[in-house]
């Protein structure tokens, strides 16, 4: 990314793989996407994660809310 991409929005979407307690960057990239709420997550604050699903949660809620929808699809199979 240059100093004109950076001036004018040019944030580019990273490719991560996540693992316990850390993620590798695939891709570069200056954010992930939240698995739930869709919203960009700057790869400095990233800080939850699932590493059997390999997404990413903007926050705690949404990491809970994603782990209740996976029992509740678990529990009806």
């Amino acid at each position: 990314m240059n100093r004109f991409e950076k001036m004018f929005g040019g944030r580019r979407e990273a490719k991560v793989r996540f693992k316990d307690g850390e993620f590798q960057i695939l891709t570069a990239g200056d954010f992930v996407r939240c698995a739930v709420t869709g919203e960009q997550i700057d790869l400095q604050n990233l800080r939850y994660w699932s590493v059997p699903d390999q997404e990413a949660y903007a926050s705690a809620e949404a990491s809970l809310k994603r782990a209740l929808e996976r029992r509740a699809a678990s529990s009806k199979a």
